[in-house]
């Protein structure tokens, strides 16, 4: 890949710092830019600036400020990240995380594994965002950690658990939403309770269609009890269920899904030593839709996962150590009668974290037997080094998995559309990356380069009605992320470019931009902030033939608050300010989704920490 990419972005990025650090030095005192704290990329808690991954957090602020409908909102434009979607507001939405498909990318909330075992894929688009304390990105295979499907890369969301809240918004397209929350703490207990409701007429999702709607209520629950400073254990749940509208065959078509999604969960963790941490999670995920066309039931799809994780953290000096186990059971209920409707999983899997002044090792390793597909190894190996007190370089490799769903292997046969075939082997991966990180006292960048193969691509066969592992797909890219906390100000830029090419065809996988950008600029003077989102999508391909072109675009949004009192605030959002008209998904029949155009959204909240 040509480093020609790189430099328009780079270039921007750096010349937007002078021009920000110069707008105002009046404040005698600065602090310096906090290092976030990850725990998804190891499995332990690191800095971002000490992970040997490429990560991304986006904090509680920055989802309050944005104001994202949902979570692919905020992850559009991320480093590494790419999305689309079926229209805006509840419809079916892909993310893309270093282009590798929307099923092979891990979802976690709250450390528990969410996705539906039918499609595949998570359903990035009923997940609010209204209740989430932080958002991690980890791009990069992590398959020797986490298992299957975490072959672009994890996402986890990670739900509240302090503070009191108050919400109320209201904008274009008789948009309402409203939420609350309380926690507290006493005597080593802490509880968690909110509720979140969210509610729009929609838009047409093609010309001359009608509006579809989408509704969302969201509600967490948490508590736990700590004892003193050597274990906790606590039980927390989140549920969010809604309906939403889109578009049949025909712009008469009345349809519709119910849907809802859960996790639960049952967690603690002890020392047992000084340098001996044991943690237990048994959780519970569901994933249930059920199709209506006009009014008639058109098929219930229901995916329950339960999920055993033991994990033992060993600490020796400097260095860490991970030995667990994972035992995972799916189970489907459909309105279709499937061959099989159930698997189980069972996992071994450790990890070296070693520590030598300015070298850093990881590596790990997993082993996992599945009931459907057999066994798989995944491993992954990654060295650090400090070349000095602000650089670190990072070199990766890393092997990966996504299995197939219970519609590839067992969806009931449609002769001579479909047919499902149980002989379909895991897509295997393996993955190599470099990269550099520099760490300033007020800002940092991050670069890194990459490629990505993938054998026994699932491809289905229209000409014999079924999948196979026929494919095979190459992936190179590369990323930029600048960010800068500065006085009043805060910028945060990414750039990505990529090729994701399938290498039996030599076209572009579909679907996939092959060129993203984002700056995020906010201002904080006093009690108000100002800030705006300037973003782009290059073109891509809807087909894997490359023959169904979706041009590129660029959007940008504007927002402002106040804090007008002790606690209280009021915020204004403006997205698509130039009313754009764009889409990244097409139709069956050849029209295109359309998406938002210019809206507006105003609220109001009260807020104790």
């Amino acid at each position: 890949m040509s480093l020609r990419f790189l430099v328009a972005p780079a270039a921007l990025s750096l010349s937007v710092l002078p021009l920000v650090v110069q707008a105002d030095t009046s404040s005698p005192q600065q602090v310096a830019m906090l290092d976030p704290v990850v725990v998804t990329p190891a499995l332990v808690s690191r800095t971002t600036e000490a992970s040997l991954s490429s990560v991304t957090v986006v904090d509680e602020q920055q989802l309050r400020d944005q104001q994202p409908v949902d979570i692919a909102d905020i992850l559009r434009g991320q480093p590494g990240v790419d999305t689309t979607s079926n229209g805006s507001f509840g419809k079916i939405a892909s993310v893309f995380v270093r282009g590798a498909s929307s099923d092979a990318t891990l979802l976690l909330v709250d450390g528990v594994r969410l996705r539906s075992a039918t499609a595949g894929s998570p359903a990035w688009q009923y997940l609010p965002t209204a209740m989430l304390e932080r958002v991690e990105v980890v791009r990069g295979p992590r398959g020797s950690l986490y298992g299957a499907d975490a072959v672009g890369g994890v996402v986890q969301l990670f739900t509240r658990d302090d503070g009191s809240w108050l919400d109320f918004g209201a904008g274009s397209f008789g948009t309402m939403n409203a939420g609350a929350g309380v926690s507290g703490e006493q005597g080593g207990t802490r509880y968690t309770l909110g509720i979140n409701r969210f509610r729009t007429n929609g838009i047409e999702l093609r010309e001359d269609s009608e509006e579809r709607g989408y509704d969302n209520t969201a509600g967490i629950a948490k508590i736990s009890h700590r004892f003193g400073d050597r274990g906790e254990i606590g039980v927390f749940g989140f549920h969010t269920q809604g309906n939403t509208e889109f578009e049949g065959s025909t712009p008469a078509d009345d349809r519709n899904i119910d849907y809802a999604l859960e996790v639960a969960g049952l967690k603690g963790e002890v020392m047992l030593t000084d340098g001996w941490q044991t943690k237990v999670l048994i959780s519970q995920a569901k994933d249930e839709s059920e199709d209506f066309a006009n009014d008639v039931s058109n098929g219930v799809f229901d995916t329950r996962t339960r999920t055993v994780n033991w994990q033992n953290v060993f600490a020796a000096g400097a260095h860490q150590f991970v030995l667990g186990g994972e035992y995972l059971r799916d189970e489907i209920t459909s309105s279709n009668e499937y061959d099989v409707t159930d698997r189980d999983n069972k996992a071994a899997f450790g990890q070296a974290l070693l520590h030598f002044g300015a070298l850093d090792l990881q590596g790990s390793l997993r082993h996992d037997d599945n009931d459907a597909y057999g066994s798989k190894v995944t491993g992954a190996a990654a060295l650090g080094y400090k070349l000095d007190t602000v650089h670190r370089v990072r070199v990766s490799y890393g092997t990966a998995f996504k299995a197939p769903t219970f519609n590839d292997l067992y969806f009931p046969d449609s002769p001579p559309f479909f047919f499902s075939n149980p002989n379909l082997k895991p897509e295997s991966s393996e993955t190599g990356e470099l990269g550099v990180r520099a760490q300033y006292q007020h800002w940092f960048w991050d670069a890194a380069v990459y490629r990505t193969n993938i054998d026994d691509l699932i491809a289905y066969d229209g000409s014999k009605g079924s999948s196979f592992n026929v494919n095979k797909a190459r992936i190179e890219g590369a990323e930029l992320a600048l960010g800068m906390d500065w006085q009043e100000w805060q910028v945060r830029v990414a750039f990505s470019a990529l090729k994701p090419e399938d290498r039996d065809t030599d076209t572009l996988i579909a679907r996939r931009a092959q060129r993203l950008g984002r700056l995020d600029v906010d201002r904080r003077i006093g009690t108000v902030t100002l800030g705006g989102t300037a973003s782009f999508q290059g073109h891509r391909y809807n087909d894997a033939a490359n023959t169904q072109r979706l041009s590129g675009f660029g959007l940008f949004d504007l927002r402002a608050g106040w804090q007008f009192a002790p606690n209280w605030s009021t915020r204004l959002t403006m997205k698509n300010v130039l009313d754009k008209e764009y889409a990244t998904a097409q139709n069956f029949s050849g029209w295109n989704y359309l998406n938002a155009g210019r809206s507006v959204m105003v609220s109001l909240r009260y807020d104790v920490q």
